[in-house]
């Protein structure tokens, strides 16, 4: 065992209120499991990890139009670039997007074995293939256009959208849910064309 550590002189220490402390604490922890990972953003209606598996799909151009690429490509450009995570956990959530039993609208057009709707495991991501659907490129739609700030990624060496432009109503679209510190959402998937009559309506109402 090393030696105990000395507490600073008394001029050098700080007095803190305890209840303070972890009131301010634990609300900087909450926040950040709300934003970073458990809750998705209502401008586009995606957690971080789906949209930089969505980003780094844009940078690989795998476009609707382009072919199909290698799964273990796409979790090892998150991975290595946007999302120091889990290659298993970012592979997880790129099936997600993929199975159109999970999205009403799918954001990745997947080639391969990606489970089924009985719980039936996608396969290894040696295997299969994927590449973006139309509904992807509609919420990347604007990017190159200064539509969206940027961000500097973890380690400093790329950038990534705060948020995508999301020319297509992906949180209603597709609903979400998600458990955070003291909050949740359960937000249930909506036909995207009644809610363009929806917006077309309250549009209507407001010009008139």
């Amino acid at each position: 065992m090393g030696k105990p550590v000395d507490p600073p002189p008394e001029d050098e220490s700080e007095r803190i209120d305890l209840k303070s402390a972890l009131e301010e604490r634990y609300l900087a922890y909450a926040l950040s499991t709300i934003m970073h990972r458990a809750l998705p953003d209502a401008r586009d209606g995606l957690k971080p990890v789906h949209r930089r598996i969505i980003h780094a799909m844009r940078l690989l151009r795998l476009d609707p139009g382009q072919v199909h690429k290698k799964c273990a490509r796409i979790v090892g450009d998150v991975i290595g670039k946007f999302h120091p995570h889990g290659d298993q956990s970012v592979y997880d959530a790129l099936v997600r997007l993929a199975q159109d039993f999970a999205q009403r609208y799918p954001l990745v057009d997947g080639q391969g074995n990606f489970g089924n709707i009985d719980g039936d495991n996608a396969a290894a991501y040696r295997y299969t293939e994927a590449r973006m659907t139309e509904v992807a490129r509609l919420l990347l739609d604007g990017i190159d256009e200064d539509a969206v700030d940027f961000r500097e990624t973890y380690n400093g060496e790329d950038e990534e959208p705060i948020v995508l432009p999301a020319a297509f109503p992906n949180l209603l679209a597709n609903g979400s849910q998600g458990i955070a510190v003291g909050m949740a959402t359960a937000i249930p998937p909506h036909n995207a064309a009644e809610l363009c009559d929806a917006a077309l309506y309250l549009w209507s109402r407001r010009a008139g």
